[in-house]
């Protein structure tokens, strides 16, 4: 009888610990208020754009999310943010989960990632008027070389890493490091390969001569790091998703 009650008494405190863990997880928020909070930046060409006159959004990330929360069956609320408060939203709850992010292991440590979706390499950019100023990295990490970067983004510790010798020059979000090289308050930036085609054909911009890509990352939302559940459903279905091609299609339709 005795060995009974305690069998009794730990199922009981499993199912009770289950129960608690689905009470509390994003999934079954989203699921009994109807809508699926996403903290984006708006700033990152053409992954995520706002529209100031409209406080609209647009690019891929925003099709990711509009798609995730209608297979929800709920409505998606896009929750302004920036880079060095990214990943701090998620874990105070401002929003379920984020857009496109890198991953690297200093955001590992406090949010939990989905499974990848694309990847990025990054390169350095400056004007086509200074095309012929520079030649390779070695040539940026020069005292007087002032290099641009927005404050709290991945970008500004690689900046920092590859460019010590250099005028570092940090901005902050809504301000960009190609506004700083357009407007010529700086002579070089870093961004992506998804960012830079996107740059270079809209502004006489170019990637700077014999400086190939460096620090492939893999792309992927920022999720509460305790929500295995939520976690869990996120990553299943990045899974059907791309097996029924949606993800591939999505980059075709934004250049990517």
């Amino acid at each position: 009888m005795r060995n009974l009650m305690k069998v009794a008494a730990v199922a009981a405190v499993s199912l009770a610990l289950t129960g608690a863990a689905h009470a509390q997880s994003a999934l079954n928020e989203i699921l009994d208020t109807g809508v699926l909070k996403v903290g984006t930046t708006g700033d990152w060409n053409p992954m995520s754009l706002r529209d100031p006159a409209t406080n609209s959004y647009k690019g891929f990330d925003i099709d990711i999310m509009t798609e995730l929360a209608s297979d929800l069956g709920v409505e998606v609320e896009f929750v302004p943010t920036d880079w060095k408060t990214l990943v701090n939203g998620v874990v105070a709850g401002k929003y379920h989960m984020t857009g496109s992010a890198s991953i690297s292991p200093a955001r590992m440590k406090v949010a939990g990632f989905s499974e990848s979706y694309i990847s990025v390499e990054l390169f350095p950019f400056t004007t086509k008027e200074q095309f012929n100023d520079f030649d390779g990295y070695d040539s940026i990490n020069q005292p007087g070389v002032r290099v641009a970067t927005t404050l709290g983004t991945t970008f500004e510790k690689y900046v920092r890493e590859w460019f010590p010798n250099a005028d570092i020059k940090v901005v902050e979000a809504p301000a960009r490091g190609f506004q700083e090289v357009l407007a010529g308050r700086a002579d070089v930036f870093i961004t992506s390969n998804i960012e830079g085609s996107t740059l270079e054909a809209k502004f006489p911009i170019v990637r700077v001569k014999n400086a190939g890509p460096r620090s492939p990352s893999p792309i992927a939302m920022l999720l509460p790091q305790t929500d295995q559940v939520w976690i869990n459903y996120v990553n299943n279905w990045v899974k059907v998703k791309t097996a029924q091609g949606f993800f591939d299609a999505n980059k075709e339709k934004w250049g990517l």
